[in-house]
């Protein structure tokens, strides 16, 4: 299995006696999605010995290069909106859908043991609620050891899709967080640290005692960190687990017309989780040529990547979706 840095470009990890790639395509984005991104290049180069250099430098980043036409295709988990990609001329899809966990580094404390409402973490990450044992927190952790400790918050630093994504979880999930901080790549948080990227964030969890912050589910799972119980959009208690992430996929609703803008945030369902969100691709739209290469590693990610995305904690985009986004690719040549 393919070991993968946290950070940098894709290292293709091809025998030495190798001959030099005949082909390489460019791209930079969204930290969310990288170790996936990793893997498929990876497989891509062994099966097609074509390159795919990915750097893992965050939503804002992906937007920025691929915008100035520095890479060949961005990465972003904050989809853009029909009219920014017009403005950018740009094209969007989607191309494998995650999740992100509320992790905590709580000793003895283990994962799924911390429960926690969608209104509590509003809370917390906006500074209202400041102790471990707090009744908030206590209310919903009958036998549950809450330590007298401050909490330490953990938060994203740069321009980041993922940050997109959890505070729009945190304005749905709280009317305060929706009218003070709302929704955005970068925020201005009332407290905590900030890391670089999710691997940043990831850091910071694991070598500070009390903290909690939010990454994607790949990071925690690869690091074996713990993380929170939460609530599903009608209340019910929903663990972070791939079939809790399949029941909030099962209720996206895409469409071409609108370069699939959407949010996977807070779907109905008992058993949804509530913090699902896909991850989207950008290309220039005059950059024929080179579009179709792109589009060429990705169908084949999308042909025989499932697995490799499964293994790290990603969901597959559904069959109907990829065929959605082929169509897609056909109308935007």
């Amino acid at each position: 299995m393919l070991k993968i840095a946290t950070k940098g470009f894709v290292i293709a990890a091809i025998a030495a006696t190798s001959m030099i790639a005949a082909d390489k395509i460019n791209g930079a984005g969204a930290t969310f999605p990288a170790p996936c991104y990793y893997d498929w290049a990876y497989n891509y180069q062994k099966a097609t010995k074509t390159r795919v250099n990915y750097q893992s430098i965050g939503s804002g980043g992906g937007i920025k290069q691929v915008s100035e036409r520095i890479v060949d295709f961005g990465a972003t988990d904050a989809p853009m909106t029909p009219q920014q990609l017009e403005k950018a001329k740009l094209v969007q899809f989607p191309a494998v859908i995650g999740s992100i966990v509320v992790a905590h580094n709580l000793p003895g404390i283990k994962d799924e043991q911390l429960k926690l409402k969608n209104s509590v973490v509003a809370d917390i990450f906006a500074g209202k609620i400041t102790m471990w044992n707090d009744p908030a927190i206590a209310a919903d952790n009958a036998g549950v050891n809450l330590p007298a400790k401050k909490i330490i918050v953990a938060h994203r630093s740069d321009g980041s899709g993922t940050t997109h994504v959890f505070t729009d979880y945190l304005s749905e999930s709280s009317k305060m967080w929706k009218s003070k901080f709302g929704v955005g790549k970068a925020i201005g948080w009332a407290t905590g640290v900030g890391g670089k990227g999710n691997e940043g964030v990831t850091n910071l969890i694991k070598q500070t005692p009390y903290s909690i912050g939010y990454i994607e589910n790949a990071y925690k799972e690869k690091n074996n960190l713990a993380a929170a119980t939460l609530q599903t959009a009608s209340g019910k208690w929903v663990t972070a687990r791939n079939e809790n992430f399949q029941n909030a996929v099962k209720m996206a609703k895409w469409s071409k017309k609108d370069h699939f803008y959407s949010s996977l945030v807070m779907q109905d369902g008992n058993a949804a989780y509530p913090i699902v969100a896909a991850t989207f691709i950008l290309m220039p739209k005059e950059k024929g040529e080179m579009n179709e290469k792109v589009k060429v590693f990705f169908d084949y990610s999308f042909k025989n990547g499932d697995k490799a995305a499964q293994k790290l904690g990603y969901i597959p985009l559904p069959v109907e979706t990829t065929n959605l986004v082929r169509q897609y690719w056909a109308e935007n040549k």
